[in-house]
This record gives C-alpha cells, structure tokens and sequence, in this order.
C-alpha cells in the first residue's frame, strides 16, 4: 500500500511540477516574441502544443488527485447532518456514503474503460500533440478505479476502527512539532 501511497502523491506532485514549467515557458516564449531583439531567437520554437499538454496534465491530476483525496480526508463532503446523528446510525449513514461513493466511481471507470477501448480502436490522435486519445482518456478509468478503491479501503478501515481519513488543517508536512533552539541556547 505504501508504494501505491506513494506513486499517487509522485504523478500528482510531477503532474503539477511540469505542468507549471510548461506554462511558465509558454508564456515567456510568448511575451519574449514581442521584444525586437529576442524575436529573431524565438520565432523559430513552436509551443503552440503546451495549451494541449498542460491541459490532459491537469486532468490526470485531477482524476488522481481526486484518490488522494478521499485517501486523506481532504475530499469534499458535508458531515453537517451525519455529526449530529447518533453513533450507530451515523456509521451506518457514513459506511453507506463510502460505498455509494465506490460504486459510483467504479461504475464511471467501467464506462470510462469502454470509452477507451472504443477510442484505441479508432485511432484517434489529439489535434496538436498527435498522441493516441485514449492514453489522454486513460486517466478516467485509471483515476475513477483507484478512487472507488480509495472508497473501499476507507469504507473497511472505517468498519473495523471507526475512524476516517482526517486532515489537519493546521498541520504543515515537514515541519517540526517543536521549534528549532535559537543559535547559542543549550537544551
């Protein structure tokens, strides 16, 4: 499980990271075309694909981190109602939730497979970048089974603990609990 922790949280964060670097040359390229004396460098680069890019990156990040979320408990939901149930019926009420949540995304990635199968038989490429279509749309049956196997792991740790995924909001990833010592000060 950890490596599949893992792998998930890496395409997201890859995903973001090239994304941003696509975007941020495009729009140099873009804007540096309009100096006199740069143009004769950038006229000649064609960068008219990174739109198309950036967009299926942003996507498969999206489907993906969609999983992330529902891993976490960062994904949205309104547990306004559900907190003020009582304990049993409230568990009965979230477990019901979690499986309705899987199989609603188990049944889009079904749906989302045959779309590709459909597409890979066709042959169809993307207009400026010519890959295959159905490696861009991919990232629906991809993306939506590992969310419904989110749901049902979080679904199954639920039933035996009671606890769900929780996310501290005030929590920062990397930083200490404890401040450092300042510089000179014995501890």
């Amino acid at each position: 499980m950890r490596v599949l922790d893992h792998l998930e949280e890496w395409l997201i964060a890859f995903l973001i990271a090239a994304a941003t670097i696509v975007i941020f040359v495009a729009v140099v390229h873009r804007y540096s075309a309009g100096v006199p004396f740069l143009y004769p460098v950038v006229k000649g680069i064609d960068l008219s694909w990174a739109q198309e890019l950036c967009i299926y990156m942003f996507v498969w990040m999206a489907k993906f981190g969609a999983a992330y979320g529902v891993r976490t408990g960062i994904h949205v939901g309104v547990d306004v109602f559900i907190n003020r149930l009582g304990i049993n019926p409230r568990s009965k009420v979230i477990i019901f939730g979690l499986l309705c949540g899987a199989l609603f995304t188990g049944v889009v990635g079904a749906l989302g497979a045959k779309f590709v199968y459909e597409i890979w038989h066709h042959g169809q490429v993307s207009q400026d970048l010519e890959v295959p279509m159905w490696i861009v749309y991919l990232a629906v049956p991809l993306g939506s089974f590992l969310m419904c196997f989110r749901f049902l792991q979080v679904a199954w740790s639920f039933w035996r603990t009671g606890d769900l995924p929780h996310h501290d909001h005030t929590h920062v990833e990397g930083m200490d609990e404890t401040p450092a010592p300042a510089a000179g000060v014995r501890t």
